[in-house]
């Protein structure tokens, strides 16, 4: 699956490790491991269908005000936001990173 990040600051913690944006910069070490694994994920998948079969990211397609968007956990406390798009075929090949939200917050 093609990632692209829509903020800076997800992109510098995929490839740095870190950031220095105010939101992200608590985030614990292990958190930002898990990011990173969650990322390799998306990225290894060819359509998003394949995220069904990883029980531990708990794929949803959320409703309410979040409605369009998709979720994946990093762990029980924080989610991964994005936003998929199909090829020319229809088939989900592309995920827009949003934002780590911290669930229920």
């Amino acid at each position: 699956m093609t990632i692209e990040f829509e903020e800076k600051a997800l992109e510098d913690l995929y490839t740095l490790g870190y950031t220095n944006d105010h939101r992200y910069k608590r985030l614990t070490k292990d958190i930002i491991k898990r990011y990173i694994k969650v990322v390799n994920y998306l990225k290894a998948a060819s359509r998003i269908e394949e995220l069904f079969l990883i029980n531990s990211l708990h794929y949803a397609k959320k409703e309410g005000d979040l409605k369009g968007t998709e979720a994946v956990w990093i762990n029980d406390q924080y989610r991964l936001l994005f936003h998929s798009s199909p090829n020319d075929q229809g088939i989900i090949v592309n995920a827009l990173l949003l934002e780590i939200s911290k669930h229920y917050e």
